[in-house]
């Protein structure tokens, strides 16, 4: 994969169906890495097999850490909805949930 904007915010499913959310400079290395429990301390490590499910790619490396955050705190349905590409629904999913009195 060639791409001019070298940062990759990445989504992992994993075989327990639980969403990794992840950034690298070498979206083919960290995949391989997930995959081959090369880090035995990771949050895949011990849920794998795993499923790339989402990619996008940034120029700039503070952007993609400041995406990558922000995804990891989003709750599944969000996470779901940028992973099918449904961006209409994105906000809406950000409103906070709050019980009406």
């Amino acid at each position: 994969m060639t791409t001019n904007q070298p940062y990759t915010v990445y989504i992992l499913k994993c075989a327990n169906n639980s969403y990794y959310p992840g950034v690298t400079s070498d979206i083919e290395r960290r995949i391989w890495e997930h995959e081959t429990g090369f880090h035995p301390t990771s949050y895949t490590y011990h849920k794998r097999p795993i499923q790339l499910v989402f990619q996008e790619h940034f120029g700039d490396i503070n952007q993609a850490i400041s995406i990558e955050k922000q995804v990891k705190g989003w709750r599944r349905e969000k996470k779901e909805a940028l992973i099918n590409g449904q961006w209409e629904r994105l906000p809406g999913l950000s409103k906070r949930y709050s019980k009406e009195k």
